[in-house]
This record gives C-alpha cells, structure tokens and sequence, in this order.
C-alpha cells in the first residue's frame, strides 16, 4: 500500500466516527450546561469534571489500546467470549478507573480547601465521582468492545476507532453519568 493509498484507508475509517465524536461533544455540553444548576449545591463539582473525562480516555485508551493489539496478534478474538487476556485487561480498567474516581474526588476537594474556595463535603464529592465513575466504566469497557469487536469484523482497523470512541463514549456517559450521579447524591443527601 503506498502513501495515498494508506491516507485515505485511514481517513476512510476515522472520518464517520469522526463525525460520531462531533455529536457527542456537543450532546456533552447541553448536559454540562443542565449540570451548572448543580454547581451551587455542591460546590467544586465543575473543578472534576475535566479531570474526571480526562482519565476516562487515560483508562479506556489503554483499554483500546491493549484490545486493538490483542486483535491484531490474534490473542483475542473479536467476540464476546471466555479469554483470560480480555477479562484480565477489563477487570484491571474497571479497577483503574473506579480509584481513580475515588482520588479525583480526594485531591479536588483537597485542593479547593487548601485554596479557601468553597466546597461541598468530601463524601458528597465523592460518592458523586465514584457513581459516575462506575456506571461510566460499565458503559465504556462494553461500549468500546462492542464497537471494536464490529468494526474489525467488518474490516476496519482498531487502532484507527479507539481514540474517537473512548473520547467520545468517555465525554457522553461520562456527563451524563456525573449528572445522574448528582441527582441520586441530591436525594440521598
């Protein structure tokens, strides 16, 4: 394959995807635009959001990452089944991304206190952060193998899809799963 040939297979893939991401970007926004109203009940919730869709793509790309090298050796099967490699990186990704939930909601309440900024109690802060953070991994680790898991059936490169889908699953469940969380905190606090 020469050097057009390659650009364009790769365009190709990443482009519908691409588009894919655009849309969920801005279905993100609106919910960060609803979860605003939230940000006076508990203050320095807006301070983990970014950190919080940060690590998400941290987590779940390498997630993406060993899954799309897995594929490309043959060492996973592109398929929902039994396979010690798959299970071992999903259970170490749920793991990953549930503490690092727990330590975003440790270090940012920390951070607002040691600066005199307002903020809302640890608990709250982060039982909103781990809620989020595991409805989010849920979503992710099968999300991404689902779309994976077609999409090299189908022909397409995995390492051209993982980007796209872990930013973009991360950044619309990753809102959406924040704002629910907010809301179960409301009402249980």
């Amino acid at each position: 394959m020469d050097f057009r040939e390659g650009f364009w297979s790769i365009y190709r893939e990443a482009l519908p995807i691409l588009c894919v991401a655009l849309v969920g970007g801005l279905f993100s926004g609106l919910v960060l635009e609803e979860l605003l109203a939230s940000v006076e009940r508990f203050p320095g919730l807006l301070v983990m959001v970014p950190v919080f869709l940060a690590t998400r793509g941290n987590v779940y790309g390498a997630l993406g990452g060993r899954i799309a090298s897995g594929l490309h050796q043959g060492l996973i099967p592109p398929q929902f089944e039994w396979n010690e490699r798959l299970v071992n990186a999903i259970v170490a990704s749920f793991v990953n991304g549930i503490s690092i939930s727990v330590v975003i909601g440790v270090i940012s309440w920390l951070a607002l206190r040691l600066l005199g900024w307002p903020a809302a109690p640890l608990s709250e802060l982060v039982a909103i952060v781990f809620l989020a953070g595991a409805l989010t991994s849920v979503v992710l680790i099968f999300g991404l193998l689902g779309i994976l898991f077609t999409g090299y059936r189908l022909g397409y490169d995995p390492d051209n899809l993982v980007g796209p889908i872990v930013t973009t699953l991360g950044d619309i469940f990753g809102m959406l799963f924040l704002f629910v969380a907010v809301f179960v905190v409301e009402v249980i606090a």
